[in-house]
């Protein structure tokens, strides 16, 4: 490569991180503070989650779509219309709606949110489209790990701009989510995508059921599903959980600033874990993490408890998640990428909504310990696929 090339990278893969960064500020406001909002402004307990769980249906009904466009006009304009009309148009109509202590409108704002988070899904195969080869799992661990700024900003966001404007109880955090998403338009029009990161018309391209019947395809898309599904019922549920246990917002916040640390701290050496110790064992450490998250939770809830079942939660995640993006990134060419990437996270967002929106009606009907223990089977779940996907991989081809 050249050095002007060599910069342009760097340029790209900067621009990403940050937008990253600026994405996860937004979703975790809305995981930190949408939940405490909506049971204020809902006359039915169990609704509390609703305005999340939109924004997890928002993202699964633009995730498919914002591929496809993305694949047409390309990765700028796609990412454009993600931050201004999803988070900006949404932050402003969920701020609007606090002020008139209107759900609906608190629901629809939130929903616009999550077409935010379907295009900005994208940010970590965009890195990887503008990265060299050798890069290209470093360079998705970097984007990922754009979220532990937001792991400070974030729960500070949801917690020091809560009372920020006093005409408007809770909304100044989601003024601020509208200011970022402006910003984060703004660093996109400088994004540049090289012409080898898009597809080309000649390519040979696979029907998707050739795709999807790769075990690597298969234990991907689970692994990331599972893993992130598992994290947002967890987390939805836990500012729920901790007031109700008497603490304060501001404890709130330091366990939810803590759990994002969990989960992008290690993206810092992710990829290189990937690299040397393989996509298997990175994948069934996240599992395990899981697990002792789980195990964690159901045994007390204390300050202590919480901490160490959401930092567990964050790390489990973190690796089932790059890792499975990392192993998808090999089961498709450059003309199959729109419609693999696609499908991949039309499938782990339908899982994660699903989560969103079990979380306050699990927490209210059972607890938190029921809520905790439901993830048990589907980590157990990916383990088995695990197992089986290295023993098929590994066994010795037999000769005709």
């Amino acid at each position: 490569m050249t050095g002007a090339e060599t910069r342009r990278e760097i340029l790209n893969i900067a621009i990403l991180v940050v937008n990253q960064t600026l994405f996860m500020v937004a979703a975790i406001t809305v995981m930190t503070l949408s939940g405490v909002v909506g049971g204020r402004l809902s006359d039915t307990p169990s609704l509390a989650t609703l305005p999340i769980a939109l924004t997890m249906v928002g993202a699964v009904v633009s995730t498919l779509p914002a591929s496809l466009f993305m694949k047409r006009v390309g990765r700028r304009p796609g990412f454009l219309v993600g931050a201004l009309l999803g988070g900006l148009a949404g932050s402003l109509l969920s701020f609007w709606s606090i002020a008139e202590g209107t759900f609906i409108g608190f629901c629809l704002g939130n929903l616009l949110v999550g077409l935010y988070q379907g295009f900005a899904m994208y940010y970590r195969f965009a890195a990887a489209d503008v990265a060299r080869p050798a890069i290209r799992s470093r360079a998705i661990s970097w984007v990922m790990a754009g979220g532990v700024a937001a792991a400070f900003l974030g729960p500070w966001n949801a917690s020091a701009n809560y009372e920020w404007l006093t005409s408007v109880p809770d909304g100044g955090p989601y003024l601020v989510m509208a200011l970022l998403a402006l910003l984060a338009s703004l660093l996109l029009a400088l994004l540049r995508v090289p012409p080898q990161g898009e597809p080309r018309s000649d390519d040979v391209v696979r029907p998707m059921r050739d795709i999807a019947g790769q075990g690597r395809f298969q234990v991907a898309v689970l692994a990331s599903a599972v893993g992130y599904a598992i994290m947002i019922l967890v987390m939805t549920a836990t500012p729920l959980a901790m007031l109700s246990k008497g603490f304060g917002m501001g404890q709130v916040a330091t366990i939810m600033q803590w759990h994002v640390l969990g989960m992008f701290v290690p993206s810092f050496f992710t990829g290189s874990l990937i690299a040397r110790l393989g996509q298997y064992r990175v994948l069934m450490a996240g599992a395990g993490a899981l697990l002792l998250s789980s195990a964690t939770a159901a045994s007390g809830a204390s300050f202590a408890h919480f901490w160490v079942a959401l930092v567990l939660l964050g790390v489990g995640w973190n690796f089932l998640f790059v890792g499975g993006s990392v192993m998808l990134a090999g089961t498709h060419s450059e003309s199959e990428r729109g419609k693999v990437q696609g499908i991949n996270d039309l499938i782990v967002l339908s899982l994660v909504a699903i989560g969103s929106l079990l979380a306050g009606t699990l927490f209210h009907l059972w607890g938190w310990v029921v809520l905790n223990l439901t993830m048990v089977p589907l980590v157990i779940a990916v383990v088995v696929a695990l197992c089986v996907w290295q023993i098929r991989s590994t066994a010795p081809a037999v000769s005709s």
